[in-house]
C-alpha cells in the first residue's frame, strides 16, 4: 500500500482547504515546488496533485507550477482539478503527469466518463467524493442524489480501472478515515481503490493497511503531514508492513 502525500495548489500556494471550503484555507508554504521535492525526499513513491483553482473554475489554472513539480520529480504524479475533457486531460499528461483524476466530469456526462476511460485508460482515475454516502461534485460544493457505492458500479461498468474514494466529512478533519466506507467501497467493486480523506494517524495507516487484501491501493494524505500529526516515513514504513 502506497502513501501518497498531497499537494493542494491555489493561487499559486500549497494550501489545505477545511471540508473542501474556499473559505476556510490555511496556507502551509509558498512554494508547491519545494514542497513536492521535500515529499520525495522523504521516501514518497507517488505525488498527489489538486488545482484547486482548476477545480473552481472548470479549467486548470496552475499549469506552470504543475509543469515544474513534474520536471523536479522523479517519481509519478497524479492530478486532479478541472479535467473536464479528453483534451485537457492529454494536456495534462502531455506535461509529464502519469495520472489525471476526473470526477464532477464524469458525474454529469456519462458518455465523456466512458470516452475518458477507454481512451486514457490507466492513465485516468476516477475521483469519487462522497458526502454521507452521496456523490459530491463541482469541487465539493454541491452534494447530489447518486449513492456513491452505485455510482463506483456504474463507473467500473464503463470502465474505470481505480477509484480515489474521498470522505469530504473527513476531509481537513484530522479526525480520522471513514474505514466503515471505505471498506463498503472496496468489497463492492474490483478495482484498486485509493483512500482519502480524515487521515490522521499511524493508526489510520495500519488499519487501512489491514483493507489492502480488500483492494486499498494506497492512501492519501495531506493536513495530517503538514501539521506533524502523521510523520510520513513512520506512514510509509506501517504501509510497507
Amino acid at each position: 500500500m502506497q502513501v501518497i502525500p498531497a499537494v493542494d495548489i491555489r493561487g499559486g500556494k500549497c494550501v489545505r482547504l477545511l471540508q473542501g471550503k474556499f473559505d476556510q484555507e490555511t496556507v502551509f508554504a509558498d512554494d508547491p515546488i519545494e514542497t513536492a521535492v521535500y515529499w520525495q525526499s522523504l521516501g514518497a513513491e507517488r505525488l498527489h496533485v489538486v488545482d484547486l483553482d482548476g477545480a473552481k473554475t472548470g479549467q486548470p489554472q496552475n499549469l506552470k507550477v504543475v509543469a515544474h513539480i513534474v520536471d523536479k520529480l522523479d517519481i509519478p504524479v497524479q492530478i486532479g482539478g478541472g479535467i473536464r475533457s479528453v483534451e485537457t486531460a492529454r494536456l495534462m499528461l502531455d506535461l509529464g503527469v502519469e495520472r489525471v483524476v476526473i470526477g464532477t466530469s464524469a458525474v454529469l456526462d456519462r458518455d465523456l466518463a466512458r470516452t475518458m476511460f477507454q481512451t486514457l485508460g490507466e492513465q485516468v482515475i476516477l475521483g469519487l467524493d462522497a458526502s454521507g454516502g452521496f456523490v459530491a461534485t463541482h469541487a465539493w460544493q454541491e452534494i447530489s442524489d447518486i449513492p456513491a457505492v452505485d455510482f463506483a458500479l456504474e463507473m467500473e461498468k464503463l470502465g474505470a480501472t481505480r477509484i480515489i474514494h474521498t470522505d469530504i466529512g473527513r476531509d481537513g478533519m484530522l479526525a480520522g478515515v471513514n474505514l466503515d466506507a471505505m471498506e463498503s467501497m472496496a468489497r463492492a467493486v474490483s478495482i484498486p481503490i485509493i483512500a482519502s480523506g480524515g487521515v490522521t494517524s499511524i493508526e489510520d495507516i495500519r488499519a487501512l493497511k489491514k483493507l489492502e487484501r480488500l483492494g486499498i491501493e494506497g492512501v492519501i494524505t495531506g493536513k495530517a503531514l503538514y501539521t506533524g500529526s502523521l510523520d510520513l516515513r513512520d506512514a510509509i514504513s506501517a504501509a510497507r508492513k
